[in-house]
């Protein structure tokens, strides 16, 4: 399955052992992670300078997400689509990497049920799907 995970789940993956931490491996281990340099950058920035990790380490996470993922452009798409316009990138992103996923906690996405053919889930939405295929 390829999936896009949104920033703010990368990072609560990076922040905390917790569900968000859980999802993150079993998509790294069964699934294709797909990224964007947007994405990256705001990983980067928000574990810098509001989760204080240091800048080593920091560096490291960032060369670990880019060899362990795939890193796509977004598609230009229709900025009022979504009621928060920085969205409209990782709306994009899914579009054009033909994600089967958008995992996000983001309200301004997850009111929007899917983009296009992609379903946009919550984390916890996304991990129950992924335990129910595993015991199929």
């Amino acid at each position: 399955m390829r999936v896009v995970l949104d920033s703010n789940v990368i990072i609560a993956a990076y922040a905390t052992h917790g569900l968000c931490h859980s999802l993150f491996e079993l998509c790294l281990v069964g699934h294709t992670l797909i990224t964007s340099q947007d994405i990256l950058s705001e990983v980067s920035d928000k574990l810098e300078n509001r989760i204080k990790i240091p800048p080593k380490v920091n560096k490291e996470i960032l060369t670990f997400l880019r060899k362990n993922s795939v890193v796509e452009q977004p598609a230009t798409l229709d900025p009022d689509m979504c009621r928060d316009p920085d969205d409209v990138k990782i709306l994009g992103l899914a579009v054009a990497s033909h994600a089967d996923c958008l995992v996000s906690g983001d309200r301004d996405l997850l009111v929007l049920g899917r983009i296009e053919s992609t379903p946009i889930l919550s984390p916890r939405d996304f991990y129950t799907l992924l335990q129910r295929d595993k015991q199929s």
